[in-house]
Formats: C-alpha cells, sequence, structure tokens
C-alpha cells in the first residue's frame, strides 16, 4: 500500500516555468517555477511557487493559503492597501482578490490551492 504521506519537497524535481499572463505584466520580467507536488479531487492543489523580481496584475476566482518561505513581496489590493509579505508570513487570498503582486527579491511559498 501506498503511503498516505507527501512531504512538499523540490528534491530530484523540476519545475514547471511560467510568467504572468498576457496583459498582466507591470514591470520588470517576472520568471516562475512551479512545483505542483499534490492533486486531488475536487479541485485542490498543494505545492511550491518561485518568482523572480517584478510586478504583475493579479485576480483570484479561486482560495488560496500561501506561507512564504523566502524572499520579499508586495501584495496590494486594488481598494490601495498594499501589504508587504516575507519568510515566515502565512495568509490567505480569497476569491474576488483583485489587485497586483509584486516580487521585490525572489519569492518562493508553499501554497495549498482549491478552485
Amino acid at each position: 500500500m501506498a503511503s498516505l504521506y507527501l512531504a512538499i519537497d523540490t528534491t530530484g524535481r523540476e519545475g514547471e516555468p511560467g510568467s504572468p499572463a498576457e496583459g498582466r505584466l507591470i514591470s520588470g520580467d517576472p520568471k516562475f517555477l512551479t512545483w505542483n507536488i499534490e492533486e486531488a479531487e475536487g479541485g485542490l492543489y498543494a505545492g511550491i511557487w518561485e518568482s523572480t523580481p517584478g510586478k504583475w496584475r493579479i485576480e483570484y476566482d479561486e482560495w488560496e493559503f500561501c506561507h512564504i518561505l523566502t524572499g520579499v513581496s508586495i501584495i496590494s489590493e486594488d481598494s490601495g492597501e498594499a501589504i508587504t509579505v516575507e519568510a515566515g508570513d502565512s495568509f490567505v487570498l480569497k476569491p474576488g482578490f483583485k489587485g497586483s503582486w509584486e516580487v521585490v527579491e525572489t519569492t518562493r511559498k508553499e501554497y495549498v490551492l482549491r478552485v
């Protein structure tokens, strides 16, 4: 029987490259790597995401829990509130969140996403 324990670990895995969606880039040239470690029924995903510096628009239809492992980013809501997140910070972005994500120092986060 396979273990029901799954470590969220990138060792020996290649990240999937990416960048902001077309029309969303605000500044810089951010490059993403995503290690989607788990995908469960019902649209649940867990893994690690990393981005180099840059800024882009974000619009959430999904619910996402984030825990910042390294780096510094600024998440700004269209309402004008800007929050700086760094290593050790945990937060949730709820469906309907609209604003921008600016990576100041290359940022790596653990995520759990429900679509």
